[in-house]
């Protein structure tokens, strides 16, 4: 089961203590008519209080979906984060936290608790696979992906090829070697042996938007618009919410003077990404080329308002260091 770090529990326990004060404020005012599923909320919570999480628990369950206070189903859904992860149930504290996620978006204490309890059941998980099946693709692959996340990668090559030594057509394995490559490459080396890995990865699996999208990419760079069209096209029809695709597709599109063919996918590409300058910016161009003047400034005045937007806010979060 999984062992959740006593820091993590700590942190629960003294956010529910900081919120006793307000949870008994709730109690007082609601003694003269409080629904049962708030007083029995706020029962189960003084129960958590206590340490009495295994009697608490299922009180809270049955009231949750029928509070509708914020502020008590925050201190509700946080006293069954704790009581799930003392009782090592991994299932509860899970769905939990996604409807902590979902209900307060912006809440520090909920993306830190979910930070850590994800961080811990994912590492469960690994723990796992390598006892379980420790010579699988699976464990080995997620060895090799750990060793690049180290910055070890011809030790993670190694473990690559021999999977594919044992089974060549192992899907990702050629994604992951041209990864390596394109890292080593840098921004001056060859890119042949990185994009060889990535073609040999469409031939396993053609459905691979990503492989799709590096090779375009690379071909971009070279100037070979015909060739990143195709695979730009590929990747956004492949994956239709990719949207770096559409941009990099009307990019190759304009760069080649075919502007008309590019206003299809950077439209897309605006409306799914409308705080990003350079979506305008190249639309306003399209635009200005096929003899829309009107419609290019008014992107032109896009562009210039997202881009003080994103100043503006990187203003204020410097602001915010600062201080």
């Amino acid at each position: 089961m999984l062992d959740i770090s006593r820091h993590l529990r700590l942190i629960l326990s003294l956010t529910l203590l900081a919120l006793t004060p307000a949870l008994a404020s709730a109690a007082q005012g609601a003694k003269q008519a409080a629904p049962p599923p708030s007083a029995s909320a706020q029962n189960a919570i003084q129960l958590v209080q206590h340490g009495q999480c295994k009697e608490a628990l299922p009180l809270l369950k049955r009231a949750l979906p029928r509070i509708s206070d914020k502020d008590l189903k925050y201190h509700a859904t946080m006293a069954i984060t704790r009581c799930a992860m003392d009782l090592q149930d991994e299932k509860t504290a899970a769905d939990t936290l996604l409807l902590m996620q979902r209900e307060f978006p912006a809440d520090p204490e909920v993306l830190y608790i979910a930070t850590h309890y994800f961080s811990e059941m994912g590492l469960h998980a690994a723990q796992e696979l390598a006892t379980r099946a420790p010579a699988s693709v699976q464990a080995r692959r997620l060895q090799a992906e750990s060793l690049e996340s180290q910055g070890k990668n011809d030790e993670a090559s190694t473990i690559y090829n021999k999977i594919l030594e044992e089974n060549p057509r192992t899907p990702g394995i050629h994604y992951r070697l041209g990864q390596i490559l394109l890292a080593e490459a840098g921004n001056t080396g060859s890119t042949d042996k990185a994009q060889a890995e990535f073609q040999k990865e469409i031939e396993i699996e053609p459905n691979n938007a990503s492989a799709e999208f590096i090779l375009g990419e690379l071909a971009r760079r070279q100037g070979q618009w015909n060739e990143a069209v195709l695979h730009f096209t590929r990747a956004s029809q492949l994956d239709v919410g990719f949207a770096e695709a559409y941009l990099a597709l009307g990019m190759s599109l304009n760069a080649s003077g075919n502007y008309a063919a590019s206003l299809k996918p950077l439209e897309s590409y605006v409306k799914m990404q409308p705080a990003d300058p350079a979506g305008h910016y190249q639309l306003a161009m399209a635009y200005a080329r096929t003899g829309n003047k009107e419609a290019s400034a008014q992107q032109l005045a896009l562009q210039a308002k997202a881009a003080s937007n994103g100043q503006a806010a990187t203003d204020t979060t410097e602001g915010h260091a600062i201080h």
